[in-house]
């Protein structure tokens, strides 16, 4: 498969490379007047000098509108690059290590596990289809956005994107990232490659997408710390957390997503007079995880009597899906229709297969899918956008499918806008939570004849002037609702799952301070124990934000104060990468306020990030946690840079 793509994405290419216009084509030359460099028109020396500007680089997710690169040093930022995954992480409680993952206290619905396999702690930093960035850009650019690590490493992501022609983009991207860490055998190890192309056509009656993406997301685990006692009373032994013994020594996990992407459309009439456009999308995405050890782990199990005789250290489970959809596209200014089918050959399958406690894990479970899918979007007087989305499927394995999402966006009055969502799915539950294989008799489980996680949400969002505050509220009710109970066994509700959420945002400003804070309270309204969740997560920023050194530089520096009540989280198990409900020996965390301050600076196209976090660990023992047995990290000076290059 992987043959047939490559031959596809140079195909694209050298069809961009078709397009190039020679010099003595002066008609085609002159009917192009938004080109901003010409070199010869054939009939004389015609160069000019072209100095772009920053409306010259743009980029686009597929068959989208296009967006500038936004080199603003706004308040959103010290959220987005003082973080690994260079995203807002409200709502998520970090580990210790970067790269590791979070523990979520905030309830949401995540598309990319939908028919596939993605272990919870894995999918923080994965892309995907609809996180793929295609570029237009003038001159050659190159982004780098660079993180320190804890203790040794660093991580870098690495974007070089460049025009060939007007006609054809391409994109090469790396992310590594390598953190040791303060606690014994943390580890984090994480790569991304991503090789990424748009064409099209001189007409504008052909374009194309396409892209090629291999992540890997590696960790060692550790287990947790032993001794929480210990740990918390403050002994002088455990300044250097090398010192703390920690659960597992020889463990760690690797997660795999790999995937080759093309789509593209054709407008076979005159888009003014017929604007239908024929589409075609066809993927292969391949998840693998792995759960390593070099010999068994004596905290999972009291003998020997407790291990899989002769089955291999190594547990190993991929699930593969090659997708194909032909479509038809109605595009006019006011309405559009995007409606089609699709097939799909799915997969879902462990390494070594075996028969243990009564428990038969197959080796592989594969079907053939058959469904249709639909975009829609009506747009009215400018005050008025409606998008929808449905795709339905069926299937004997993993059963029927349906995913609707639907947003309306209104404004009532002038500049104040309200976003009202309606989004429903209907699945099998996340692979991971259908089959594992291990050398741990306990730790085997096939989910046989599972009904379908049915989710509803309802909710919105309105826009207010005042303070640039936005209100937000969701509700949510899932039915057959799948969790990991405390021994690793997954379960699903016998009665549906409610989950309210209603927040706020807001800005204050004054002269050239301001206090940006964000709240959100949120309740189980029925069965709380199967989704522990924080009643009351917020954060503030204050900060101070002006010009400087001559108007060369702008300069941000403030404080910023994180905080979720307490409650009893679920535990983080690594043998699977999720998070299972509690313990015995587990217990509360939160109510303590996590307090950061930093500095900011913009040069010209160069941010700079310095961050002291966790600054109360300067003062007293570091009691906060990110799960049970999962401490928070110390005191660390976070250094991130952002540095875009136009050539």
């Amino acid at each position: 498969m992987k043959y047939v793509f490559l031959v596809v994405f140079l195909s694209f290419a050298v069809a961009s490379k078709a397009q190039v216009v020679n010099k003595t084509d002066s008609v085609i030359l002159q009917s192009k007047q938004d080109d901003s460099l010409v070199i010869d028109s054939g009939i004389k020396d015609s160069l000019k000098i072209f100095k772009p500007t920053i409306d010259d680089y743009k980029f686009q997710t597929q068959f989208s509108e296009k967006k500038v690169f936004d080199t603003v040093l706004s308040p959103d930022k010290t959220y987005i690059f003082s973080q690994y995954n260079n995203k807002d992480n409200f709502g998520k409680q970090r580990f210790s290590n970067i790269g590791s993952g979070f523990n979520p206290l905030v309830f949401e619905v995540n598309p990319e596990q939908n028919l596939s396999l993605l272990p919870t702690n894995k999918s923080f930093g994965i892309l995907g289809i609809t996180d793929i960035k295609y570029y237009d850009v003038k001159t050659p650019t190159t982004t780098f956005i660079y993180h320190n690590a804890v203790k040794n490493g660093a991580a870098l992501n690495t974007t070089y994107t460049q025009n060939i022609g007007k006609n054809f983009n391409f994109a090469l991207e790396y992310f590594g990232l390598r953190s040791q860490g303060n606690f014994r055998n943390a580890l984090s190890a994480n790569n991304n490659t991503l090789f990424s192309g748009h064409f099209i056509s001189k007409n504008s009656r052909y374009e194309a997408f396409a892209h090629y993406l291999h992540q890997n997301v590696n960790n060692q685990e550790n287990g947790g710390i032993v001794d929480d006692a210990l740990y918390l009373s403050g002994d002088d032994t455990f300044n250097n957390k090398y010192n703390v013994e920690v659960n597992l020594l020889n463990s760690n996990s690797q997660f795999s997503y790999r995937r080759y992407y093309f789509s593209q459309q054709f407008t076979p009439f005159n888009s003014e007079k017929f604007p239908f456009k024929i589409r075609h999308t066809i993927f292969h995405q391949g998840n693998k995880y792995y759960y390593n050890q070099t010999s068994p782990e004596s905290y999972w199990v009291d003998s020997d009597t407790d291990l899989v005789v002769g089955y291999p250290y190594v547990s190993e489970k991929y699930s593969k899906n090659l997708s194909n959809t032909f479509s038809l596209v109605f595009d006019n200014e006011k309405f559009k229709l995007d409606a089609g089918f699709r097939h799909q050959m799915i997969k879902l399958g462990v390494e070594n297969p075996l028969t243990v406690n009564a428990v038969t894990v197959p080796g592989e479970l594969k079907e053939n899918r058959i469904g249709a899918v639909g975009n829609l979007g009506i747009f009215l007087w400018d005050k008025i956008n409606l998008n929808s989305f449905l795709e339905i499927s069926r299937g004997k394995e993993f059963g029927n499918y349906i995913r609707s999402a639907n947003k309306l966006r209104f404004e009532p009055v002038k500049n104040y806008f309200v976003d009202a969502k309606v989004n429903f799915q209907s699945a099998s539950p996340s692979f991971n939570y259908l089959m594992n294989t291990s050398v741990y008799k306990k730790f085997n489980y096939f989910l046989e004849d599972p009904q379908n996680e049915t989710i509803m949400e309802i909710g919105g969002n309105i826009n207010l002037n005042w303070f640039k505050s936005q209100l937000f509220a969701s509700y949510f009710r899932i039915d057959n609702f799948t969790y990991l109970n405390a021994t690793g066994q997954p379960n699903q509700s016998q009665t549906s799952t409610n989950i309210s959420q209603i927040g706020g945002n807001a800005t204050f400003d004054y002269r050239k301070f301001h206090l940006n804070t964000r709240v959100l309270f949120q309740n189980a309204l029925t069965n709380k124990e199967l989704y522990p969740m924080p009643n009351f997560v917020g954060r503030a920023n204050l900060y101070y934000q002006t010009k400087a050194f001559k108007n060369a530089a702008e300069i941000q520096t403030g404080i910023k104060v994180n905080y979720f009540t307490k409650f009893a989280s679920r535990d983080y198990f690594p043998v699977l990468n999720e998070f299972i409900l509690p313990n015995p020996d587990s217990f509360s965390i939160g109510g303590q306020p996590v307090v950061d301050v930093y500095f900011n600076m913009k040069v010209k196209k160069m941010f700079i990030f310095i961050e002291g976090q966790h600054m109360a660990e300067l003062f007293s023992n570091n009691k906060v946690y990110s799960a049970p047995h999962y401490p928070f990290y110390d005191f660390r000076l976070n250094i991130g840079i952002v540095w875009y290059l136009f050539s």
